[in-house]
């Protein structure tokens, strides 16, 4: 795709597609030069415009895909939009991985660097932090109590460590004992705790609850140590003395933690979550693509970068299965769509089609079109490997987790996986953070990115303006991920975003 300079009107993305999309405003009865045809209403920015007829029951192209089919005689000039670009089933060949392409890694010596900390597993980390978790919300209050105690001023005597952080869940207790929803839990928690950036935790319970200390330890085979140590309320004494031994455990942990020093490391220790949020007209043009191109030169380095999103991919599931590594790879996908179909059906949720009212305002008409823009986020590699929510990632290169949509549950799988890095891609405009593992917000449009510079870390909209080409956005991309991942803090982290934002997913029954 080659965006024209900032001076058309609209947007062609494919001379076979036949709607453009609304680079500003256009008002009805505005010509569009080099389409030939008229505004019949008025355009918003980020929306689409028929520029020939199609006929009712015929595919809307964008990107050469059926994003829809006309629901009535559409003449040139019309807006498409939701009432008229109705979803049906489209026929798909999966083509299961004809156009796998292997990464073309560069030699060691030519790889990129960032100054990380490294681990005695050979893992690399980009934060340094103590975590305070919990068994069970039972805990909640003694866990941020334990993190609040430990204030900047009490910190200043520890320079290698960022922080210590309470990681609070709503689970725990009145749900199953056993199965996928505790199962869940437990990877979640331990891929925490045992994550790339942290290096130390303190694990809180109140004694009886149906995730059981004991139990959780078993199954997770995590043992305590000099870096991880628990407290048991109900042991203890109840709330007041648990605070007060957790602190304890927590200044026990701080001498060492600061022993960890910042070293050069390359850049194939980097794993990226791909996230978007608030997505627009414009994201699946600039902010996701250019990401999609920055996840090609980390792929190059050797590092990994993880799509998730699972129903967010729904409708555009046949591009992917193509780029798998083989044909299991691309079933296993296949398989995560099918269960999402049968958890989501009848359910008022957009993997029906109907996505929300930011993605609408955005120019976005349904989660095929939503799904076309998102999974640019990959780039164009091929995908290794699926993983289901919060497993270990230990493949390199691209690779599928599968996640809900919502971000906050979306990016604690892909950081319980061992993500040390999110990329955020949003065109609403998300003011979402996450620890420990830092946030980098991608605005698809200038003019959102003006409003929310506080919250955002690069511009793509200079893609959509013209005044910068996609490899030119994906190289800023890329030196802004060395970066953040060396120490400096993306504009979220800078904020304190993050610590309300540990989100395992509630998949089971509360009772």
């Amino acid at each position: 795709m080659t965006i024209p300079d900032g001076t058309a009107s609209v947007i062609r993305l494919d001379p076979q597609d036949n709607v453009v999309v609304a680079r500003r405003d256009i008002p009805a009865g505005a010509a569009i030069p080099g389409e030939g045809v008229t505004a019949l209403q008025a355009i918003p920015a980020g929306h689409k415009l028929a520029t020939c007829h199609i006929a009712k029951g015929d595919p809307v192209l964008k990107y050469t895909t059926v994003i829809g089919f006309a629901g009535e005689d559409t003449a040139p000039g019309t807006w498409m939009h939701v009432h008229n670009v109705l979803m049906d089933e489209v026929q798909k060949d999966y083509r299961f991985a004809q156009d796998y392409v292997p990464a073309n890694l560069l030699p060691q010596d030519k790889r990129a660097t960032f100054r990380g900390f490294a681990r005695a597993d050979g893992r690399v980390g980009t934060r340094n932090y103590i975590g305070i978790f919990i068994t069970v919300n039972c805990a909640a209050t003694v866990a941020r109590r334990i993190a609040a105690h430990f204030t900047p001023e009490r910190l200043a005597g520890y320079p290698n460590v960022d922080g210590v952080i309470p990681f609070i869940h709503q689970q725990g207790c009145g749900m199953e004992a056993t199965g996928e929803p505790m199962d869940l839990l437990r990877r979640t928690l331990k891929g925490y705790i045992t994550h790339a950036n942290m290096a130390g935790a303190l694990i809180c319970s109140l004694g009886c609850e149906r995730n059981n200390l004991d139990r959780f330890f078993a199954d997770t085979a995590l043992e305590t140590g000099t870096m991880l140590h628990t407290v048991r309320m109900q042991s203890v004494g109840g709330t007041a003395a648990a605070i007060e031994a957790g602190i304890a455990r927590v200044a026990d942990m701080l001498q060492r933690a600061n022993r960890a020093e910042r070293t050069s490391q390359s850049a194939e220790h980097i794993r990226i979550g791909l996230q978007c949020g608030g997505s627009d007209g414009f994201s699946g043009l600039s902010a996701n693509p250019a990401l999609g191109r920055a996840v090609d030169l980390l792929v190059r380095q050797g590092g990994t970068a993880i799509l998730s999103e699972t129903p967010e991919l729904f409708g555009i599931e046949h591009t992917l299965t193509a780029r798998a590594r083989s044909e299991a790879v691309g079933r296993q996908l296949l398989d995560r769509i099918g269960w999402w179909l049968g958890y989501t059906d009848g359910r008022d949720v957009q993997m029906q089609g109907i996505v929300g009212p930011g993605n609408q305002d955005g120019g976005l008409a349904n989660v095929i079109e939503k799904a076309l823009g998102g999974a640019k986020k990959g780039g164009s590699t091929g995908i290794e490997a699926v993983y289901r929510y919060g497993e270990p990632v230990t493949a390199r290169g691209l690779v599928v987790m599968d996640t809900p949509g919502y971000d906050p549950v979306a990016a604690t799988g892909q950081i319980a996986g061992g993500a040390n890095l999110i990329c955020f891609t949003t065109g609403r405009g998300s003011c979402f953070g996450s620890y420990p593992s830092p946030t980098i917000k991608l605005a698809s449009n200038t003019p959102m990115y003006a409003r929310m510079q506080g919250d955002m870390d690069i511009n793509c909209g200079m893609v959509i303006d013209g005044s910068a080409t996609l490899d030119q956005m994906a190289a800023a991309i890329f030196q802004e991920i060395l970066a953040v991942a060396s120490g400096k803090p993306s504009k979220s982290e800078a904020l304190g975003v993050g610590a309300e934002e540990f989100a395992p997913w509630p998949i089971g029954v509360t009772g």
